[in-house]
């Protein structure tokens, strides 16, 4: 059990027709997102259309907030909400999916009946204690900067720190006037 410091070194960025996504961490290692395969990808998108409708990832439940701006997000025939930074919407990948409005996001997609998925969000200064189930985690600092105290680890804007197959307890958080983005998956 092993945390890794990613930097934008180590992340994918590709265009799209409404802006960039920059995958930060996907699995399993070596998977490739466009061939459907990878059990969850951790991702950051630039919305840089008013208009945008979602790649349908019927094979995937997904995990989004923004990090920058606000959009609204209309799924399926739910009406539109609005999604603003520190706010998690959930919902399955394969329905449906428009949104509103200039952002960058933060996307967790998990495979169905593969592995199970969380999203939370720390905002400002804080010190606090996340207890995540055993599986893969990510920490990804949107803003500022958070520290690992018990690993002596620290992220500053647009790094992530990322365990794979975490055993379990609890993960001592230190952020200072961050935005930070805590991801876990399990298998099912």
């Amino acid at each position: 059990m092993d945390w890794k410091l990613l930097t934008k070194a180590d992340y994918v960025t590709t265009s799209w027709s409404g802006g960039t996504t920059t995958q930060l961490a996907i699995a399993p290692e070596g998977a490739v997102y466009a061939d459907r395969d990878f059990l969850w990808r951790l991702s950051s998108a630039t919305v840089e259309l008013d208009h945008s409708d979602f790649t349908p990832l019927p094979d995937y439940n997904r995990f989004l907030s923004v990090l920058e701006g606000e959009i609204q997000l209309k799924i399926d025939t739910d009406e539109p909400v609005p999604v603003s930074p520190g706010k998690v919407v959930a919902f399955d990948g394969g329905v449906p999916v428009e949104s509103w409005g200039q952002c960058v996001d933060f996307n967790l997609m998990v495979r169905k009946g593969k592995a199970q998925g969380a999203v939370n969000v720390l905002s400002g200064d804080c010190e606090t204690s996340w207890l995540p189930e055993p599986g893969d985690l990510a920490v990804y600092c949107a803003a500022g900067a958070v520290r690992l105290p018990d690993w002596d680890l620290e992220a500053e804007a647009g790094q992530t720190l990322l365990c794979r197959g975490f055993a379990g307890g609890p993960v001592k958080l230190v952020c200072q006037a961050g935005l930070v983005m805590l991801a876990s998956v399990r298998e099912a």
